[in-house]
């Protein structure tokens, strides 16, 4: 299969800042266009990357040479446009999160599925090599069996007018920042964790949550997690898993840089042990398993064996259960949570 074609929706800074660079540096993919509101942004970010610029997101969504379309908007515009993308027939890579609701994050992966193409959430963290290195120790019973996970990724305030503000686009701590501890919670302790209970800070004047904590836990093992996010905060972005016999704690969790080496604390009753492992460029890592799903997809397309409505039966059900399952978890922590008002 040929490199994928794409197209981008929006000049977004992570888009500008990281993924566009992956997908130029990909042998997987190839930037094709990139669309703004205003033809000045288009053909500013367009010439950086030697592609087509395109005025209007519609019209990026009519270009025959786009294959798959990655979508960077704010979270109240994910949902229109990865809708309009997936009826237009591309594949669909946005931004976390995929939608600020469950009920429209289901409602794009069934259609995702009646249109046969690809539908991913770009938590890049998740590809990063780190990762890997993790959850091998814990099957090997490194710290012995899983008990707690404790995890944080808060940030300064942000400029009076930065996006996160805003209400009206679906801003606050929760859905730009709580959603890592939340996807990195499921990561390393399964499928089965359930809300047991979350506190938000409101800010009345703004309309959005500034921060707030949340408690998950898998109702057969008893393994919990402890979840702290903000946006009013010193800067934090780590977690520590604790086990029966020791425990794993890793630095820069969620965007290191590609050239950071991250740090593994392993500390046990022999002692402790620290691993510098590789640097690792998880936005690369993002852009090849992206396109990794399509190409799949589009070899069982071919084969006749895709396309049938059974999740199984599709490479990338088990991706897609597992956006669902985040979506109704901060849906559930939205919910249940005890709010303070300030």
């Amino acid at each position: 299969m040929s490199a994928l074609r794409i197209g981008v929706v929006g000049c977004a800074d992570i888009a500008l800042r990281r993924m566009l660079p992956a997908f130029a540096a990909s042998p997987h993919t190839v930037v094709t266009a990139i669309a703004s509101r205003t033809a000045d942004k288009a053909r500013a970010a367009a010439d950086t990357f030697g592609c087509a610029a395109v005025v209007g997101y519609d019209a990026l969504l009519e270009r025959s040479d786009v294959d798959a379309v990655y979508v960077p908007l704010p979270v109240a515009l994910h949902a229109r446009w990865t809708e309009r993308a997936l009826r237009a027939g591309k594949h669909v890579l946005a931004e976390k999160p995929l939608t600020a609701r469950a009920d429209d994050t289901a409602r794009l992966l069934g259609l995702a599925r009646e249109h046969g193409v690809v539908l991913a959430e770009n938590y890049l963290f998740v590809h990063h090599s780190a990762y890997t290195a993790v959850r091998e120790l814990v099957a090997e019973g490194a710290i012995g069996g899983v008990r707690a996970l404790h995890a944080s990724f808060t940030i300064p305030p942000r400029p009076a007018d930065d996006i996160r503000y805003r209400a009206d686009l679906d801003g606050g701590a929760l859905l730009d920042i709580g959603v890592y501890p939340v996807r990195l919670a499921s990561l390393l302790l399964g499928p089965a964790l359930r809300v047991h209970g979350a506190v938000l800070r409101h800010d009345t004047a703004r309309g959005v949550d500034l921060g707030g904590g949340a408690l998950l836990g898998d109702p057969v093992t008893g393994a919990s997690a402890q979840l702290v996010f903000g946006m009013e905060h010193g800067y934090t972005a780590g977690w520590r898993l604790l086990g029966s016999e020791g425990s794993l704690t890793l630095d820069r969790a969620y965007s290191p840089p590609a050239e950071h080496c991250p740090v593994l604390r392993i500390e046990r009753a022999g002692g402790v042990e620290e691993r510098v492992l590789p640097a690792h460029d998880q936005a690369t890592a993002a852009v090849a398993a992206f396109a990794a799903s399509v190409r799949h997809r589009s070899t069982h397309d071919a084969t006749g064996t895709a396309g049938t409505g059974d999740e199984g039966d599709t490479a990338d059900a088990g991706a897609a259960a597992a956006v669902l399952r985040q979506a109704r978890l901060v849906d559930e922590i939205r919910r249940t949570a005890h709010v303070v008002k300030v």
